[in-house]
């Protein structure tokens, strides 16, 4: 999730968005953010911050709601682009290396170290979760 501050035109042109990273036990949010959210859209999201596993990695927010407020203008992505793997689909972000990976359904996979390793991270979920998603 990017936040951005209500006053947008009061920042710098060259200021940094701020990414949280964000995980949800309820696989309707995480199917309703894969699929029916669009970058730009308005969004009040409510849950918990959790303290990082070890100092330097971020914070993560724990969602347990989800509403869209208001919807943005459909843009073009250049740096972000969602591709499905069959019953999978991963997120492609030109600023990380690490890609995440859900089910078509919205089910948390896991986080691929990077693009190689996402046929291994899903042979591997598939193993232990007892065949396709």
């Amino acid at each position: 999730m990017i936040v951005r501050p209500d006053d947008i035109d009061a920042l710098a042109d060259d200021a940094l968005d701020t990414v949280v990273t964000c995980t949800s036990g309820d696989p309707r949010i995480t199917h309703e953010l894969l699929n029916g959210i669009q970058p730009g859209d308005l969004l009040r999201v409510t849950g918990i911050l959790v303290q990082p596993p070890a100092p330097g990695e971020p914070t993560r927010l724990t969602v347990d709601a989800l509403e869209v407020l208001d919807t943005g203008l459909v843009p073009v992505l250049r740096d972000m682009v969602m591709d499905r793997y069959g019953d999978y689909c991963c997120i492609f972000d030109a600023d990380r290396e690490k890609v995440p990976v859900f089910t078509a359904l919205g089910q948390w996979v896991g986080e691929a170290d990077n693009p190689d390793a996402i046929a291994t991270l899903i042979d591997i979920y598939e193993r232990v979760n007892g065949g396709d998603a």
